[in-house]
């Protein structure tokens, strides 16, 4: 074996170089090389390993039940989560839209919005007294004062609100109907027929 080593030092002698040189010793038996199968690290043990579970500690057991436990309060949180994931993004989207908007609003929207909101004011004051009345003259105040500044959404907002009381009101119909036919009209002819034959 040759080995060439450079040697650091003093400034002076930084530039020098040595060549060392290395070999073995003939006095040495040679060596019989070995095979990886035969180095007792690689062997395998004789005699079959088999698998033994450890018993759960309390902690482990108390672990468990627990788990067990809150599965169904996990699982619907992760329903509910999922579920309304997508209607906050979208109020969300709706929130940064109004604030863009009221950034830049047309001209004579703030003072619309202030009369408006005046009218709904003074609904709530006309409605002193009766429940009914504050969940009627404050809306109604402010759909009037938003009908003569926005007359065109005025109209299509009456439409499908009437359209969708329309509606709500046939259903009323039909089920007050259902109810009559079930309940009143079958007690009312059965008193009569045992009015007959009694």
């Amino acid at each position: 074996f040759q080995v060439i080593q450079r040697s650091v030092g003093p400034a002076s002698l930084s530039l020098l170089t040595f060549k060392v040189y290395a070999a073995p010793k003939k006095d040495s038996p040679p060596k019989n090389s070995v095979k990886v199968d035969e180095l007792s690290l690689y062997s395998v043990p004789e005699g079959q390993s088999k698998y033994v579970e450890e018993a759960r500690s309390q902690l482990e057991e108390s672990i468990s039940q627990l788990r067990h436990y809150c599965e169904p309060y996990t699982t619907w949180c992760q329903e509910t989560y999922s579920q309304t994931k997508p209607k906050m993004q979208n109020l969300v989207q709706w929130g940064l839209d109004s604030y863009d908007y009221l950034q830049n609003a047309p001209p004579g929207f703030f003072p619309r919005l202030g009369v408006i909101g005046f009218a709904g004011l003074i609904g709530l004051l006309l409605a002193r007294g009766s429940k009914i009345k504050k969940l009627v003259y404050p809306p109604g105040f402010m759909g009037l004062a938003a009908s003569l500044y926005y007359p065109q959404q005025a109209i299509v907002f009456a439409q499908v609100s009437g359209e969708r009381l329309y509606d709500w009101g046939l259903r009323g119909y039909i089920v007050i109907e259902d109810l009559w036919k079930e309940n009143f009209q079958k007690k009312f002819l059965g008193s009569l027929n045992t009015a007959k034959f009694g």
